[in-house]
């Protein structure tokens, strides 16, 4: 992946450098970067690893995804705490991971973290369980195993080709 960026790179400043023109034009790099795109996803087979912009494009999507549980958790998490009267039942359970990586773990453990109503306790020693605790058993711990197979999905993605 960083050899088909430094190569796009390559490409746009000899883009840039055979329009011979008297400064620097940003609209001239972006035309040769568009062009070294073109041209490093027509031959990117050659390289023996998928386009380098579909990692790009997955990372995005696990931000995205990321921001959407923030705000649905928190949202939920708000009305819990704002609306008397209503009960909550908190509790722990453990959910076993199909990640491998260190990575990839800690990737996960930190996203569960910051996201509003979970917390992961502890991981096991071999790395392929984690114990988490849920703010209310009943109605978000549904969703946490929602968002782990998610994020789980996403990851795979940014990480393995």
């Amino acid at each position: 992946m960083p050899v088909q960026f430094l190569l796009n790179m390559l490409i746009a400043v000899l883009w840039v450098m055979l329009k011979d023109e008297d400064s620097f034009e940003l609209d001239t790099f972006a035309g040769g970067f568009l062009l070294g795109l073109v041209i490093i996803f027509l031959m990117h087979r050659f390289f023996g690893t998928p386009f380098y912009l579909k990692r790009a494009y997955s990372m995005l999507k696990l931000f995205l995804i990321f921001n959407y549980e923030l705000w649905t958790s928190s949202l939920i998490i708000m009305k819990q705490i704002l609306i008397p009267g209503v009960t909550f039942e908190p509790g722990t359970f453990s959910y076993q991971t199909k990640l491998k990586s260190e990575w990839e773990i800690t990737s996960l453990a930190l996203l569960l973290m910051l996201t509003p109503g979970s917390t992961v306790l502890r991981i096991s020693p071999e790395g392929n369980e984690f114990f988490i605790h849920a703010m209310d058993m009943k109605k978000t711990k549904p969703m946490v195993l929602q968002s782990i197979q998610t994020y789980e999905k996403i990851i795979l993605e940014v990480t393995r080709p």
